[in-house]
């Protein structure tokens, strides 16, 4: 009785197979599209059973891989080789971008920063350091003068030290 089963489920097995390989060869002569679902759907089989058979699910990929005959009508195939240069290309630009914004990102923060410290009024407008800069040039001037006020001083001192020591009249007692 067992070896009855047995063969019953082998029987099954390979009718199933054998839609599966049936489903493919439809799939690929329609031009319908190709995946694990579809013809697990179409040959009326769970995706278990193609996991389970490495070899059907093997077949399925390749059917995947292979242009269709619509594929023809519309233009030249593409390969794997070319959708995966193209996918390589994408991702270089991707990367591009993501780069510049967040140079671009980095940059507007900045000038929003300093836009937002120069309105908030903490920190020194362009007006108040030209102010701070000629302050700067005042004070210096004002150190200049004065040394040269107090040379004055000293030459004047020096001129009444004389005027007294050769007794000669000073500017106020004439008269």
């Amino acid at each position: 009785m067992t070896t009855v089963m047995t063969d019953g489920r082998r029987a099954d097995g390979e009718r199933r197979r054998q839609r599966v390989t049936t489903a493919i060869q439809q799939a690929t002569r329609t031009g319908t599209a190709i995946s694990v679902s579809g013809i697990a759907r179409q040959a009326g089989v769970d995706r278990a059973f193609l996991y389970r058979h490495r070899d059907l699910l093997a077949l399925i990929h390749a059917a995947e891989l292979q242009p269709s005959a619509s594929d023809a009508v519309a233009g030249p195939p593409v390969s794997l080789a070319s959708l995966q240069a193209d996918l390589a290309k994408a991702h270089a630009r991707n990367t591009r971008l993501v780069t510049q914004t967040r140079r671009l990102e980095r940059r507007l923060s900045e000038l929003m920063g300093e836009q937002a410290w120069g309105e908030s009024g903490l920190g020194a407008s362009a007006d108040q350091e030209e102010l701070q800069r000629q302050v700067t040039r005042l004070e210096q001037a004002n150190t200049d003068l004065s040394a040269r006020l107090d040379e004055k001083d000293a030459e004047l001192e020096a001129a009444r030290a004389a005027t007294d020591l050769f007794g000669l009249p000073s500017g106020g007692d004439v008269g």
